[in-house]
Parts: structure tokens; C-alpha cells; sequence
């Protein structure tokens, strides 16, 4: 059978223009016959019939009359056909003006959008070129306005859009350019003076005040804020989508630094950026060709001296890089969603290989305040448990205050089911939150642990000593036992223990270890089985604890 070819709209349009401009020049050229036979046939039928209505001649010529009624039924057509030719070129033009509207408009605002701001910029460019000004690219994007999709409907995200467009057109001067780019983003430019670069201050301040007034919807007040990246135009820089990329990457600098602030582009910001791109594009191979691996932070009894466990802390061994910091590459994991992955592949290492150690010993994990938004989180670590034969009673999950604010319902659900399996559950970097009494009173916490912040100045800072006082007597009379983190020396050791802090961790009892140093430290404390099949699962009593070798000296 032959291919059945089907005409494409655009063809099939262009084919009926064509047989309409056909059909017009033939109503056109039957129309000017028309008129011609009007001319040569309507002097001698009207004189006719005028003679023979007054009695002065005989009767008109019906072939006459015949043909200068169907002249004029002619002419009667071509004048409809006309009109509506006209009318129909008007509706056409109209047309053709909304479409134009629709595709260089964002509809729900008016403002211009991402395809239109480019040839519209090079114009404002332009026009500041003539007159000696420069021109201020600001990119804006709402804070925090999809919760107010999630909560209150997009219906209400659409009105939130609309009242930031006005106010926005608001406070710009005149010759400016607005555009709503998608989602919660908008861009606009403006011409100032180049000597009065404060201006431009000026008004990226007005924004953010305007931005961040309750808009009210069915008695609900609507509270955004919005992150203002801006770059300038100088006649060294005439490119479009270089001031666009400029202004954005100062708006995601607004972001970082805090939200509801402005930020002018700086060069050293491209190259953080580049820098940035390279260690995400080295993440993406590096987590699944096992590069991020489990490093060990001893903890220590402070009244025995004995050994308990250690904290899991990630690293990156970079084939490229060397060993990369978690300071460095946790928050770009946290930004991309590449945390989970990262820390459960961790998790899986560290598990494997402690499940051979002396069962006295146990193993801190911190999970990220991303991953605590993550509902299926606790059967995901129950099920590395189950996989690796990692006993549940030998992990303690450490969770820091500040992930608690983003939805503690949901947090409350997560330990609920970890702690149904037997693991463990410290509240981490206590005392940097601000509700820290209301979390201890909402999650069945087992520890606390102090943040090191406080530790490491507990002998020069008065304030240092009464907080870390405070928050030891406070987990004595909850039954909860304290651990310190950042012990630094001799001293501030001797100075928790008298306190009564139970038990301690930092750069005193040595630095964090990779599994091969941690196994030899182990092995010389004989914590290793010497047959690990043969390693016990259960957890001695605390008593058998075995104690660490001499220390340094602080």
C-alpha cells in the first residue's frame, strides 16, 4: 500500500489563503466588467424607460434591461463582497495583534516574557548608549512562594504573582523594561546615572520592602520575600544574556547569604560558580564509583577514659581533588538532591565494616535536615540494618535542632518508627537552635550533645561555662545523657568531667580516621575479633568496656 501523506496545518492554511486571494481578484475583475456595462448599457435603458413612462416612445429593449439589471446585481455583490473583505482584513489584523500580544506577554501579569525581554534589552542598551547612562539588570525571585501554592492553592500563588507585578511596576522609574521570566521569577531594567549607582540601591531596597507586605486573600495574609541579583550594563559589555547570567548569579548569591536581600555581581562570584560546577559535575560520578566513603571520630567515656564508639563523618577521596571537606561538598549535595544517595551509600560502608567491631562499640550518623524531610526515610536505614546485619541497638542517629523547624510532624514520625526498631536518637548542636526545651519535649530524644562552639571556649568565656553547666544539669534531671563535641585539650576534658559531661569527642583523642586506620587502631586495642565471622552481635554491658591507651598530655 502507498504512504498516505497528510497536509499539515501550515500548508493547509497557506493553501486556503491562496484559493481566498484567487476568489477575490475573480470578484474583482467580474466587478469592474460590471461597472463597464453599467456605463455603456444604463444611459440608453434609463432613457428608454424614461420615455416610455411618459408616453414618448415605445417599449425598452428587454435584452437592455436584462443586462442592466444584472450589472446591477453585479456591482450589488462586489460591494458585499467588499465590506466583507474589509471586515474581514480588520478581524485578521486583530487577530494578528493579539497573537503578537499572547508571544511576547506573560498573561497572567502583562509583563513581558523570556523571549520578548532579549530584543526589548538590546533597545534599552541602545537607548542608554545615546544618552550617556548605564542600565541596571535586576533579576528577582520570591522566597518561600511555593508553600503558598502547597498551603493555599495555586489560585492564591497566581494572585501573590499579580500583586508583585504592580508593585514592582510601582517602584521602577521610567524607561524600564519588566518581565515575569516563569514560575516566581522576574527580571526587570532600568536606565540610571552612572555616577549615582546608589539609586539603584534605592530601589532594590523598595522592592524588597514592597515585596514583603502581607497580601491578603480570603482573610489569609500571604507573606513572601524576594532574592534581587543585579549587574550593570558599561560599554564593555553590550551582550544581553551576559547581563541576564550576571544578575542571576548575584541573585542566587542573594540567596545563599540569607534571602530577602539584593546583591550586586561580583567577578570573584562567576569563578565560585565554575568552582562549584566542578565539584557537582565530579559528585555525580564520584557517588556512584564510591569515592565518598565513612571517616571515624572517636567518642569517649570522660569518667573511665574508655573508648564507647565513633561518628560517621563523610569525606570525598577525589581522584582529581584529594580528600574533599564535607563543609564543602555537603551543601551542594543538600541543593542538588544528591544527599540521600550520598549519605545512605556512606552509611552502607560504615555499617558493613563496624558490624565487625567489638559489639561494645557504636556508631553516630548525622542525617541531613533534607533528608528529614524525606518520609520513607526510617524504613530506608532499617532496611541497610537489615542488609548489612548491622545490629539497630548500635546506632545512634544524630539529629540537629535546625532541621526540626521545617516540619517537625513529619520528624516526629521519623524517629517514631527508628526508635520502634531500637536505634538511638541524640539531638545534635544543642543550644544554636531557638526552641530547644519545646523539641526535647516533642521527640524521645536519648542524648544531647553540645555544640562544639561552646566547648571549645568553656575556659576563656564565663557565658561558654554557664551554658554548657546549664545543659548538662538539664539532661541530668531528664535522664539524659550528655556528650561534648570539640575537646581540644587536656583542660577543657578535665573541666566537662567535673561538670559531668558523660562523654566526649574531638581533636584530643586524635583526628578523624578511614576504616583502614580505624581497623589498626582497634586491632591494638583488641576490639577486632580474631575470626570476624565469629564478631558477637550483642552489646556488653557498659562495664566491659575496654579503655583507651595512654593519651598525650594536653
Amino acid at each position: 500500500m502507498g504512504q498516505q501523506i497528510s497536509a499539515s496545518p501550515k500548508s493547509t492554511q497557506s493553501s486556503n489563503h491562496a484559493a481566498n486571494a484567487r476568489r477575490d481578484v475573480a470578484t474583482g475583475a467580474i466587478v469592474i466588467i460590471a461597472i463597464v456595462m453599467f456605463v455603456g448599457t444604463g444611459g440608453t435603458v434609463l432613457s428608454d424607460a424614461v420615455s416610455s413612462i411618459l408616453g414618448y416612445g415605445g417599449s425598452s429593449d428587454k435584452m437592455l434591461v436584462s443586462a442592466f439589471l444584472l450589472n446591477i446585481a453585479l456591482i450589488l455583490f462586489g460591494w458585499r463582497r467588499y465590506r466583507d473583505l474589509t471586515t474581514e482584513v480588520s478581524e485578521r489584523k486583530a487577530a494578528e495583534e493579539r497573537a503578537q500580544s499572547l508571544a511576547a506577554t506573560d498573561p497572567l501579569t502583562g509583563f513581558l516574557n523570556r523571549r520578548s525581554l532579549s530584543d526589548r534589552s538590546v533597545q534599552l542598551i541602545r537607548t542608554a548608549q545615546r544618552k550617556n547612562k548605564s542600565v541596571a539588570f535586576l533579576m528577582l525571585d520570591l522566597d518561600n512562594f511555593k508553600t503558598v501554592n502547597d498551603v493555599h492553592g495555586h489560585s492564591a500563588g497566581d494572585l501573590v504573582l499579580k500583586q508583585v507585578a504592580q508593585r514592582v511596576s510601582q517602584k521602577l522609574p521610567s524607561n524600564n523594561l519588566m518581565a515575569r521570566l516563569g514560575g516566581d521569577e522576574f527580571a526587570c531594567a532600568f536606565l540610571f546615572d552612572p555616577d549615582q549607582p546608589e539609586m539603584v540601591d534605592r530601589i532594590a531596597d523598595d522592592l524588597i520592602e514592597s515585596i514583603a507586605s502581607p497580601i491578603v486573600e480570603n482573610g489569609n495574609h500571604l507573606v513572601v520575600t524576594t532574592s534581587i541579583g543585579m549587574s550593570r550594563f558599561d560599554f564593555e559589555c553590550e551582550d544581553v544574556d551576559v547581563l541576564m547570567r550576571r544578575a542571576d548569579i548575584a541573585m542566587y548569591s542573594a540567596k545563599k547569604q540569607g534571602r530577602n536581600r539584593f546583591c550586586w555581581f561580583d567577578s570573584s562570584m562567576e569563578q565560585e560558580l565554575q568552582t562549584r560546577n566542578t565539584i557537582e559535575s565530579g559528585m555525580r560520578k564520584g557517588i556512584p564509583a564510591g569515592e565518598f566513603v565513612p571517616y571515624y571520630e572517636q567518642q569517649v567515656d570522660l569518667a573511665t577514659g574508655k573508648l564507647t564508639g565513633f561518628e560517621m563523618l563523610a569525606r570525598w577521596e577525589s581522584p582529581t581533588q584529594g580528600l574533599v571537606s564535607p563543609e564543602i561538598f555537603i551543601p551542594i549535595a543538600e541543593e542538588t538532591g544528591m544527599i540521600g544517595e550520598l549519605s545512605l551509600n556512606i552509611m552502607r560502608e560504615a555499617f558493613e565494616d563496624a558490624k565487625l567491631w567489638d559489639p561494645s562499640l557504636t556508631i553516630s550518623v548525622n542525617i541531613s535536615p533534607v533528608q528529614l524531610l524525606d518520609p520513607w526515610l526510617a524504613q530506608k536505614i532499617v532496611k541497610l540494618l537489615v542488609e548489612t546485619g548491622f545490629p539497630p541497638s548500635r546506632l545512634e542517629i544524630e539529629i540537629t535542632e535546625s532541621s526540626l523547624f521545617e516540619n517537625l510532624s513529619l520528624a516526629q514520625s521519623i524517629v517514631g518508627s527508628l526508635k520502634n526498631q531500637g536505634i538511638r536518637i541524640s539531638l545534635d548542636d544543642f543550644g544554636t537552635g531557638y526552641s530547644s526545651l519545646a523539641h526535647l519535649r516533642a521527640l524521645p530524644f536519648d542524648r544531647i550533645k553540645i555544640d562544639r562552639s561552646f566547648v571549645t571556649s568553656i575556659l576563656e568565656n564565663p557565658e561558654s561555662a554557664a551554658i554548657v553547666k546549664a545543659i548538662t544539669g538539664l539532661g541530668e534531671s531528664l535522664g539524659m545523657p550528655i556528650t561534648a563535641e570539640g575537646i581540644e585539650d587536656k583542660q577543657i576534658e578535665n573541666e566537662l568531667r567535673n561538670i559531668g559531661c558523660a562523654k566526649g569527642q574531638g581533636w584530643y583523642y586524635g583526628r578523624p580516621l578511614s576504616m583502614l586506620q580505624t581497623r589498626k587502631l582497634l586491632a591494638e586495642r583488641n576490639l577486632l575479633p580474631a575470626d570476624p565471622e565469629q564478631a558477637p552481635t550483642e552489646t556488653p554491658e557498659d562495664g566491659q568496656t575496654p579503655s583507651l591507651d595512654q593519651r598525650k598530655a594536653g
